[in-house]
């Protein structure tokens, strides 16, 4: 009987940590290239405001975080920098700065989704049309299927 409690005890610990490590590592390993060097080089020359993520926000953590240089023009919202890798991100575009998973969760209904994120090292997200990035002065990046706030940044 202990024997059997024992590999079932082992044989589930198994199955849940490659579900885990599938969850983290698949969309690492499904992501598209980065954008090239060129969209992050004209992304600074058209670029109407900047902002940073960092990792030192009140719900980012080790598994949860962002950090580098945010670009928002009219075209589009580029980071140069890096994400934690993880399924299913959303960029967002709020009115308000917001930095905890209750605070995005209160204020969503008044966020402009903007697009999904497939890159964890730079990313470039274009802007749907008729979007006016002044009408909001945060960036923030969502994960969608664990409802995780991930990080955001201030661009005015």
């Amino acid at each position: 009987m202990k024997r059997r409690l024992l590999l079932l005890c082992t044989h589930l610990f198994t199955l849940i940590a490659g579900f885990a490590l599938g969850v983290y590592w698949l969309p690492i390993l499904t992501a598209p290239d980065a954008p090239s060097a060129d969209v992050l080089q004209q992304a600074e020359r058209t670029a109407v405001f900047q902002g940073e993520f960092r990792r030192d926000l009140t719900d980012s953590d080790a598994l949860h975080w962002g950090e580098g240089r945010v670009l928002v023009g009219p075209a589009q919202v580029v980071l140069q920098g890096r994400l934690a890798p993880g399924p299913d991100y959303k960029l967002y575009l709020s009115p308000t700065f917001v930095e905890t998973e209750a605070d995005f969760k209160r204020l969503k209904s008044g966020m402009r989704r903007v697009g999904d994120i497939k890159t964890f090292e730079n990313f470039a997200v274009p802007l749907p049309a008729g979007t006016d990035v002044t009408a909001y002065n945060t960036v923030v990046v969502w994960c969608e299927t664990f409802n995780e706030f991930i990080t955001a940044a201030r661009y005015r």
